[in-house]
């Protein structure tokens, strides 16, 4: 369960909002008063949003089918079937699949996260029947075919190899191994490793598909040039006898476990002329209060401008890496908040000292008032931006409704940011982040 503060605020000190989104703006966005939302009896909830200026649809749909489910001793389990699904279905070889799609310019494909599996694709208006009925195909009647599941195999297996050799990729999985454990859903790799996935079997993966494949809490966002009703007609044409009474709960979201003090791994990687440098704690999930206070606690520290603080004083004034930044992220269950560098290998030592400096100076000291004024303003001004695009609206509402969020949290959310103080960032960042509680990993050459 995430934590919740105490009611009330530690400061109330903060500078007047700066303009908020203009009503235009605001009225331009996504919510209640465009979005058609519609759960089938299955259980699939559909959300619709026409933009008939715009010739195309983009569709974007997820299961709960991800790396969760797997267990560590499967990892790649999940990931592995839903990049099969495309291979051949029981009405479709592989070449049909594609040349279907690709001879009207459309696009389909499958893809799995941790706690979700599912497609996403693009076709003209016309052409969304097609694209749907594909699409329901592939997930319901995979066959997947042994020649493609040795080719996927062998391919997985080299992207494995050269992950090997990326300081930066095992910097992140060494870093996620630390943090949260060996067998915790978010401490292995997705992708799994050699040893889980030379084992894994056709059987195997049949089995996945056939039990965590299905209706239930399944969420298919349309967003572009087609009727709300009609895109809504659509679903229940292609899904809506789907069932599937092996189908689970969804599982429940996993706990974070203590962090007593610092977990330094070290990864030597032979020949690298970098180092990469991962720092970081337990991050908010997403339905913690403090989730958009983080938010702006983040831009400032290694987001904003050339990567805000991290690079103002890590990289630019110092000289101490190629790159530094910050990320903040939250799921159902606890997320992260890393400090990551590419630097010197000679350097690792005095940049670690700075970026540990940097969060100290983060959680004793209130942020400034032009670094508050100027992260509302950068995060609010990209929000229209990144809803430009159909696929940026689809992406968005997908989240929205994965996590609970409300139809009109676009609405809402301006408000949010501008309730934000000074004395709001400082206690956010305190409670999540400690200079001498941490997980320490570096990839680089001994």
């Amino acid at each position: 369960m995430c934590w919740r503060p105490p009611t009330g605020r530690l400061d109330t000190t903060s500078l007047p909002a700066p303009d908020s989104l203009s009503p235009a703006t605001m009225h331009s966005l996504p919510g209640p008063h465009d979005v058609t939302r519609h759960t089938l009896p299955n259980g699939i909830t559909v959300l619709a949003r026409e933009n008939m200026n715009s010739p195309s649809v983009v569709v974007d749909a997820s299961i709960h089918a991800g790396s969760i489910y797997e267990g560590r001793t499967h990892a790649g389990l999940a990931n592995f079937t839903a990049t099969m699904l495309m291979r051949g279905t029981a009405n479709a070889s592989f070449d049909q699949i594609h040349e279907r799609i690709e001879s009207v310019g459309a696009s389909l494909g499958s893809s799995c996260g941790v706690h979700t599996a599912g497609f996403s694709g693009k076709a003209l208006a016309e052409d969304l029947d097609m694209l749907l009925a594909s699409a329901a195909d592939l997930v319901r009647n995979p066959t997947f075919p042994s020649d493609h599941v040795e080719r996927i195999r062998g391919e997985t297996l080299t992207g494995m190899a050269m992950r090997a050799h990326n300081t930066r990729a095992m910097a992140a999985l060494t870093f996620y191994e630390a943090l949260f454990g060996y067998d915790h859903p978010y401490g292995y790799s997705n992708d799994g490793y050699p040893d889980t996935v030379e084992k894994l079997t056709r059987q195997e993966l049949k089995q996945f598909q056939r039990k965590h494949y299905g209706p239930q809490e399944m969420i298919v966002v349309i967003v572009g040039s087609v009727a709300a009703q009609t895109a809504i007609k659509l679903i229940e044409k292609h899904f809506g006898d789907w069932s599937n009474k092996k189908q689970p709960a969804r599982a429940p979201a996993p706990a974070e476990r203590a962090l007593n003090g610092r977990i330094n791994r070290q990864v030597h990687i032979a020949g690298k002329t970098q180092t990469d440098i991962m720092l970081g704690f337990f991050g908010p999930c997403r339905s913690d209060p403090d989730f958009q206070a983080v938010r702006v606690a983040n831009n400032i520290l290694g987001v904003f401008g050339m990567m805000g603080r991290l690079g103002d004083n890590v990289r630019t004034k110092r000289g101490l890496a190629y790159y530094s930044f910050s990320h903040a992220d939250g799921s159902f269950g606890p997320g992260t908040w890393r400090l990551i560098a590419g630097v010197n290998p000679d350097k690792v030592d005095t940049a670690i000292a700075a970026m540990l400096a940097e969060i100290e100076r983060l959680v004793s000291r209130l942020v400034t008032p032009t670094e508050l004024a100027d992260s509302t303003s950068f995060i609010l001004g990209r929000l229209p931006l990144q809803l430009e695009t159909n696929e940026g609206v689809a992406g968005t509402l997908a989240a929205i409704e994965l996590h609970g969020l409300g139809l009109d949290y676009l609405q809402r959310l301006p408000e949010q940011i501008h309730a934000l103080t000074r004395a709001d960032i400082r206690r956010a960042a305190g409670r999540l982040l400690d200079s001498e509680k941490y997980v320490l990993a570096v990839a680089g050459p001994e």
